[in-house]
């Protein structure tokens, strides 16, 4: 009896050891590995620690805005260090489970339009590198604030190869530098910032080498995300003309859809089906449109447009059933809100302030918000009402990112340092503890 007690508790802990496997997974990039801000992990939450949630590791980060991309165990981010009496970009790799630095390898000069590097209360934007890394766990990419692509060993942070942007497609920089991060898809980094007739990129990610370019779109600080429409793999660039979408592997230009510049445009646009969403500040505001496919042939129709509304300064909403959720605010630092937002109309259905301009992603169905004074928020993604699960402070300094999720483990990172917090194992103890 006791020998088929055993067997069942070795049985139902390999059963439990198998859940968290398939669960498992990197968050290699900005807006993780979905291209949208999701994990596909599980996070159930049944009670709030009452002692709250303790960091399993704290470590520097002197300034930028850059996000963790995670992979293989490992953490980078973009840091700005002072480098033989010059302020440079560093791509800093940390070991997932310490924190403790790993290597770190210098980029570029850190130099930036506007702005001045400035303290945690200040809201001035020049506070050092904006793009976020992606790493596949054997290398790690980045497209530097003055346009190079590098290609870095993932192990020991050595140069694989880099591209020029500017020297080899002819780029050009615009005002505050480039915040886009290089987006990951199979074999192919995806990067805007070309100039005439090949501004939209794919890169081969082991060569370095242009597998297509074209169009004379100029680039914005928003990175572009993959999705599926109507069943062919399409990479969406948000540029100053407004959205276009190319056949991820050819490069062929699917679709276009105008919406206004000002300025700038940082928040990626989101796709959920054929309906594809994009915002901008300083007065643009939010658009929707719906993607249509006959006889092979592509066509947009604009579902709503709202003029100096919704607009989305630097933060992408994510999308779950319909609806968007995320910092819909421009300048309201430190009380702007967190709103739900239906996709296919632009109704508000909720709105709470008290985040400023931080991040938003999503876990099973829940919310991990992240304010811009470094609290890291729970909530239900529910249309009906806005309902928290829970909320601690995470963070000194700065928070004008989303943070990363993977294996269980939220990393978040401001101007002054990075954390990682074992959300699912702390709520897991507490409910043991019940």
């Amino acid at each position: 009896m006791q020998t088929n007690k055993l067997k069942s508790v070795l049985y139902a802990a390999a059963l439990i050891v198998s859940a968290v496997s398939v669960q498992a997974g990197d968050w290699t990039q900005y807006r993780g590995p979905n291209f949208d801000g999701s994990s596909s992990e599980k996070l159930e939450i049944h009670a709030w620690p009452s002692g709250g949630i303790k960091a399993v590791w704290r470590t520097p980060t002197r300034l930028g805005f850059a996000s963790f991309a995670v992979a293989k165990g490992r953490a980078f981010t973009i840091v700005m260090e002072e480098v033989d009496g010059v302020n440079r970009e560093v791509c800093l790799s940390l070991d997932g489970n310490t924190g403790k630095k790993l290597w770190s390898q210098v980029l570029n000069i850190a130099k930036y339009d506007g702005g001045g590097n400035s303290g945690a209360k200040d809201n001035k934007g020049g506070d050092g590198p904006r793009t976020t890394p992606s790493s596949d766990g054997d290398r790690v990419y980045i497209l530097d604030g003055r346009l190079t692509l590098h290609c870095l060993d993932a192990q020991n942070g050595s140069n694989l190869w880099t591209v020029n942007l500017v020297k080899k497609h002819k780029a050009k920089s615009i005002r505050w530098q480039n915040a886009a991060a290089p987006i990951l898809d199979g074999d192919l980094v995806f990067v805007c910032g070309g100039g005439e007739k090949q501004s939209l990129m794919a890169i081969n990610k082991l060569s370095g080498e242009t597998v297509w370019s074209g169009e004379s779109d100029q680039m914005t600080h928003a990175s572009p995300i993959v999705a599926d429409i109507h069943g062919e793999r399409q990479v969406v660039f948000f540029t100053q003309k407004g959205l276009v979408s190319c056949n991820s592997k050819s490069g062929k230009v699917l679709w276009r859809a105008a919406h206004p510049f000002k300025i700038s445009t940082a928040a990626s646009p989101i796709v959920e089906g054929d309906i594809v969403y994009c915002s901008a500040g300083y007065g643009v505001g939010a658009a929707a449109f719906r993607v249509s496919k006959k006889g092979g042939e592509y066509s947009t129709k604009q579902l709503w447009r709202k003029p100096n509304k919704l607009m989305n300064h630097w933060s992408t909403p994510v999308c779950i059933e319909g609806h968007l959720y995320g910092m819909f605010q421009f300048k309201e630092y430190g009380d702007g809100p967190l709103k739900c937002v239906e996709l296919a109309t632009g109704e508000i259905k909720w709105s709470k302030s008290g985040f400023g301009p931080g991040g938003v992603i999503l876990v099973d169905g829940k919310l991990i918000s992240t304010s811009d004074a470094g609290e890291v928020v729970v909530s239900k993604a529910m249309p009906k009402a806005y309902s928290e699960i829970g909320r601690f402070k995470a963070i000194d300094g700065k928070c004008w990112t989303h943070a990363a999720y993977s294996n269980g483990q939220v990393y978040v990172r401001s101007t002054k340092e990075g954390v990682r917090y074992d959300l699912q194992g702390s709520v897991a103890v507490r409910r043991l503890n019940r």
